[in-house]
């Protein structure tokens, strides 16, 4: 029924493509956050503070515009 619909009117067809990839890319940048950022713990009893275990050269921004992590040193203790 969708097809059909979408055959007689040819100009959704860019309309619903944009809002797919819109759809389809904050999903993927919501997993990305749930998966690999240093603030969300899911398994708290084998890792409680994730965020200790990150280095000084450890990039965890999505986009870092003026920072270079890699000549970082540490300038915090170790716990």
């Amino acid at each position: 029924v969708f097809f059909i619909f979408l055959s007689l009117s040819l100009q959704l067809v860019p309309l619903i493509g944009f809002i797919s990839v819109g759809l389809g890319s904050a999903v993927l940048y919501l997993l990305r956050l749930a998966l690999y950022s240093p603030d969300i713990s899911w398994d708290r009893k084998n890792n409680p503070e994730p965020w200790n275990k990150l280095g000084p050269t450890d990039q965890y921004k999505f986009m870092a515009v003026s920072t270079d992590y890699k000549s970082l040193k540490k300038d915090r203790p170790s716990f």
